[in-house]
């Protein structure tokens, strides 16, 4: 069973950045998916960007341009680089790993964009 601990959010001002991590607990080199998600306060659950095993990305129109996912296998690690941050970024971000048809997901950590 995969374990994912996020880490790195917080207060920012809007323009601002920040990076957020997710270590798992074992090694991702084999982790076909991972991806960051994000909650809103009274909406649902919404895709932000994920990254293959082959490090192929996807990301929300919402955050193209300003956001970069990425991984490192030696590391364990997965990150979400936000850049040019808006208000409609806050949000509890969540990372996942889709691996051996399961799907693990991270407590999460609370991002806050100040206008």
């Amino acid at each position: 069973q995969v374990q994912l601990v996020e880490s790195g959010g917080g207060l920012v001002q809007a323009g601002g950045s920040l990076r957020l991590s997710c270590a798992a607990s074992e090694s991702i080199f084999s982790i076909n998916v991972m991806g960051w998600y994000r909650q809103a306060p009274g909406k649902q659950r919404e895709l932000v960007a994920t990254i293959t095993k082959g490090d192929i990305t996807n990301y929300a129109d919402s955050v193209k341009g300003r956001f970069t996912i990425s991984r490192d296998n030696a590391k364990n690690t997965m990150y979400l680089q936000m850049n040019k941050m808006k208000s409609e970024d806050t949000g509890v971000y969540y990372c996942n790993a889709y691996s051996s048809g399961k799907l693990y997901w991270g407590q999460g950590t609370q991002v806050t964009v100040s206008s």
